[in-house]
């Protein structure tokens, strides 16, 4: 009997957190000289990783502004979103239904560790997830599909029996590329935007996974 596997991306997913992302980004490029449409954060940081963008918008930088820069981003970021931080509406219920059903998850995320560590603490969602891919996984960020093979190879799994769950355009992307199933969640894009997945969620709520595998696949 053939085995398959949930990888989520973190942010849009677990929470919707791309709002406050949005704000902060803004606040650190505009106090370091750069206004940001919001087509360049869709296009060019979405689903990045950090040392990509940040290079992207500001050039060659020096190892250590590149971390102080990073740091500076993502500690506003988290500085934002603690009061208001929560999972996205069905999440617990689902995790709860895939750890009952003893169904292999992971996480593959061009967030930082700290990132990860602040979300999952916030959201209790820690003991559902035993494999963890951060940014410091990967040289190479969405829509490149190096964090979804390397979760797949995490999980002792092929790309092709895994479900990727994604918010953004980049990661559906990175999705479709490790030949994994990709499911599209409405926090960030619109439907019509997500068109290229293989199924389109609005949260989580009322999802049964072993549904889902067998409309994705045709069998568990």
């Amino acid at each position: 009997m053939k085995k398959y596997a949930f990888i989520f991306d973190m942010d849009g997913v677990i929470v919707d957190s791309n709002p406050y992302h949005k704000i902060a980004l803004k606040q650190f490029c505009e106090k370091h000289g750069h206004h940001l449409t919001d087509e360049q954060l869709i296009n060019k940081i979405y689903g990045r990783t950090n040392t990509e963008w940040i290079t992207n918008l500001f050039g060659e930088l020096s190892p250590q502004q590149l971390t102080d820069f990073a740091f500076e981003k993502e500690e506003l970021y988290r500085q934002l979103y603690e009061k208001d931080i929560r999972p996205v509406k069905g999440l617990i219920h689902f995790l709860e239904t895939l750890d009952r059903q003893t169904i292999p998850r992971a996480i593959g995320t061009s967030a930082p560790r700290a990132n990860v560590d602040f979300t999952l603490s916030k959201t209790g969602t820690s003991h559902f997830f035993k494999i963890i891919l951060d940014e410091s996984a990967i040289l190479h960020g969405k829509p490149n599909p190096e964090i979804y093979l390397k979760v797949a190879e995490a999980l002792n799994l092929p790309p092709e029996q895994c479900i990727v769950i994604e918010d953004s355009l980049s990661g559906v992307a990175a999705g479709r590329r490790s030949g994994a199933k990709v499911i599209g969640i409405t926090t960030t894009h619109t439907p019509e935007e997500l068109i290229d997945t293989d199924m389109i969620i609005n949260d989580f709520e009322a999802l049964e996974p072993k549904s889902i595998i067998q409309t994705l696949f045709g069998g568990i």
